[in-house]
């Protein structure tokens, strides 16, 4: 029981590190397509903006998912 839920965990972070979040490393592989698809590299200010964006989007998500923890274990 406790190998599968430590496999389950791992699966999870393992799938939530592919989120086309910039980020993440799902967001770096999304710049890298956009990158191949454009032929030209992203510019330092539009790689600024995106990296702000989603570290603003992770700690929305974090936040969300801390008040439902806390919600769901106060009743």
């Amino acid at each position: 029981s406790f190998l599968f839920q430590m496999a389950l965990i791992s699966v999870n972070l393992g799938l939530m590190n592919l989120l086309p979040i910039p980020v993440l490393d799902g967001g770096n592989i999304a710049q890298a397509l956009l990158e191949a698809v454009t032929r030209r590299p992203m510019s330092a200010r539009a790689r600024m903006v995106a990296q702000g964006v989603g570290l603003a989007l992770l700690v929305t998500l974090m936040l969300f998912v801390f008040k439902n923890d806390i919600v769901r274990l106060m009743g």
